[in-house]
């Protein structure tokens, strides 16, 4: 359940959990209000890599709930590889929508977070009043995808012996500068269940096919950027082209968010206006804002 706290600052996040498939979730809860904004971390981050945006979105006048998703942050972590994936991902954002009641919340995320969002836009269509969606792992990160997760893997399956005191080490380090905490938190975890997690998603589908992208009807803001194999800008293009009521927002790098949001902050805020003006029946236009 959500605690709750008299005075508490808008800005500052008060947390709750909730039970999912007898699992527990933690989430953040700022801000208060009927305009909600839902966020979902990268793969083995945490609700904290929204530490920054989303006090300043509560300070523009939206409630914003960041999630732990399962094997994540403060969230139970299984070491079970078959309770992982990309689909359970998205009902695991249908589940906290449920319990707290919202009321077609726009929902979003970050690389895992954003393959997640797409697939609750699939198998929830109508449950939101759009999707944020910042760097899609799609078709054109297969290399990407293969480079970076093979390494990884091996490290988290052959390196625990090493891994596991350097977690317990690491998460008595303070919490100081959010891109260093960000990159951190992937070592404060416990490996068993952080290689769980990876080869959950790498055993079933990492993202809806282009049959079920197209038929996603919810108002969608994809945001790309250049030079990251992972995450190639040609993934979000594609995605814009296939989901009709998608436009495009080419960041400058993968940093601009992290380091100079104001450009993207204020196209965040403009989309979820609108997001909260728009009728159910009737769609936004799809020009770019870049």
């Amino acid at each position: 359940m959500s605690e709750s706290a008299e005075g508490v600052d808008a800005t500052d996040a008060v947390d709750g959990s909730f039970e999912w498939n007898g699992h527990r979730l933690a989430y953040g809860d700022y801000g208060s209000g009927e305009r909600v904004l839902v966020l979902m971390h990268g793969l083995l981050m945490n609700r904290h890599m929204f530490d920054r945006i989303a006090p300043e979105m509560a300070s523009r006048g939206y409630r914003v709930i960041t999630i732990d998703t399962l094997g994540h942050g403060a969230s139970d972590r299984p070491d079970d590889m078959r309770l992982y994936s990309m689909p359970a991902f998205g009902e695991q954002l249908a589940a906290l929508i449920d319990h707290l009641e919202l009321d077609r919340p726009v929902i979003g995320g970050t690389s895992l977070g954003a393959n997640a969002a797409l697939e609750f836009g699939v198998a929830f269509p109508g449950k939101a009043r759009g999707l944020l969606v910042e760097m899609p792992v799609l078709d054109n990160a297969l290399l990407g995808a293969a480079l970076a997760f093979t390494p990884m893997l091996l490290g988290l399956r052959f390196g625990q012996p090493i891994l596991r005191p350097l977690s317990a080490v690491l998460r008595r380090v303070p919490r100081t500068s959010l891109l260093v905490d960000v990159g951190l938190d992937w070592l404060r975890q416990d490996p068993g269940p952080s290689r769980s997690v990876l080869e959950g998603i790498l055993f079933h589908r990492t993202a809806p096919p282009h049959s079920e992208r197209v038929g996603i009807t919810d108002p969608a803001l994809v945001i790309g950027h250049p030079s990251d194999p992972l995450h190639p800008f040609s993934d979000a293009g594609m995605l814009v082209e296939e989901v009709e009521s998608a436009r495009l927002v080419d960041a400058n790098s993968i940093l601009e968010w992290r380091l100079t949001p104001g450009r993207l902050d204020d196209i965040l805020e403009e989309f979820l206006a609108e997001c909260y003006a728009t009728q159910p029946s009737s769609r936004p236009k799809k020009p770019s804002l870049a």
